[in-house]
């Protein structure tokens, strides 16, 4: 199968039997069998040792702090965050709540980004030990913290990170003193490449990637993530919602977003999800999926769209910026457009237009759009619709 994958085909196929995914999975044996508590499932993250919930906490647009008090309460043990989620006051808010509780009780995850990384995602001589050390002391300050249990090197999508010796240097470090217990990375594209060479060193403790049942590659990556759960790497599964639960824009044809949380849980090498919640209906509906997540006929049946249906999701795979005469960074502007229509966060897309250095109309003087897309997304509309957002003064923005 090609990256260029018939997606109703697909989902045809893997979902037919009661395994869906597990059938491009042929090597279950050395996935430890989740076991169940008080009829919470709960799986085993690779070599860790950590039993976690199949449902976590993708804490980046919560803010409310009962929500988070009440996720604590009906289950949920995994909190994850990042040091840049709104500006830090995501950290500051969780650690507000879980200090109150035995820190034994739950699991904390937060993500650096190393500073310095070039437009292909590499290293360079910007990036450095320092900094990474000085965002991470600041993000356990926030969270009122000794320690965190997962540490992710934020948003990988170069291999080349994985053998940085000032982010490496840096991991040490804050493993010897005690502020971190494990070591993972976070990636949303070129997913199954980074993932393969992490399995190849086999010296990670976590993988945080994209998974979800709109993307074309999906093939590719479901192998690589086998190869990296038997390599005893622990798999947490993001974006699983494929763009925040629409399919358009306008929020007019909805996802179920149960189903494709199922989808996901449905491989065993996955070891829980952290899907965004921010509000309490949310909450309750997710909740359920922590003793059920078998996909019944119906749902799978949701998951079946037609392939003109491009969504709201970019597969990050990178092909448009070779085509793009203005060599855009098109798919972080795709990005942009999902935080903006499909998670209702134009703060989240102001703020990586910003960091991608954007102009309100890069397309502006270009004659013709060049680019392919293997989403069929209208490229040029949509990057003239999303840019402009650079022009709205940041107190105007959710």
């Amino acid at each position: 199968m090609t990256k260029n994958l018939n997606r109703r085909g697909f989902l045809r196929t893997s979902m037919a039997g009661a395994a869906g995914i597990m059938a491009f999975s042929p090597s279950k044996m050395a996935v430890p069998p989740e076991i169940q508590e008080n009829d919470v499932i709960y799986r085993t993250l690779g070599k860790t040792g950590l039993k976690i919930p199949v449902i976590s906490f993708g804490v980046m647009r919560a803010d409310n702090p009962g929500l988070c008090k009440a996720a604590y309460e009906k289950g949920i043990k995994l909190f994850d965050t990042a040091h840049g989620y709104q500006n830090g006051n995501n950290e500051t808010m969780l650690g507000n709540v879980l200090k109150d509780y035995p820190r034994d009780s739950f699991l904390l995850a937060t993500k650096i980004k190393p500073v310095g990384l070039d437009k292909e995602g590499k290293p360079t001589k910007q990036t450095t030990t320092d900094d990474f050390l000085e965002k991470f002391n600041l993000s356990l300050s926030r969270l009122q913290m000794d320690h965190v249990d997962i540490l992710y090197v934020h948003s990988v999508d170069n291999p080349e990170v994985l053998a940085s010796k000032p982010v490496l240097e840096a991991l040490k470090k804050l493993k010897k003193e005690g502020k971190i217990r494990f070591t993972g990375f976070s990636t949303h594209r070129n997913e199954a490449a980074v993932i393969n060479a992490a399995a190849e060193k086999g010296k990670w403790d976590a993988i945080l990637t994209s998974y979800n049942f709109m993307q074309t590659y999906i093939t590719d990556l479901q192998k690589a993530i086998n190869k990296a759960s038997e390599a005893g790497i622990g798999i947490v599964a993001m974006k699983t919602l494929a763009g925040g639960g629409f399919f358009d824009k306008e929020k007019t044809k909805a996802i179920n977003t149960t189903a494709a949380l199922k989808w996901a849980l449905s491989n065993q090498d996955i070891t829980t999800a952290i899907p965004g919640m921010t509000d309490f209906a949310q909450l309750d509906q997710n909740i359920k999926m922590l003793t059920n997540i078998t996909l019944t006929d119906s749902e799978r049946n949701d998951l079946v769209v037609p392939t003109a249906e491009s969504g709201l999701y970019c597969n990050g795979c990178s092909t448009c910026v070779s085509q793009c005469s203005r060599n855009l960074q098109v798919p972080d502007l795709m990005r942009a457009y999902m935080y903006a229509y499909g998670y209702s966060s134009t703060s989240m897309a102001y703020s990586l237009l910003k960091e991608a250095g954007v102009s309100d109309n890069p397309c502006g003087d270009c004659c013709e759009c060049t680019i392919d897309c293997i989403k069929k997304f209208r490229i040029r509309e949509k990057i003239a619709d999303i840019s402009r957002l650079v022009n709205v003064p940041e107190d105007f923005l959710t």
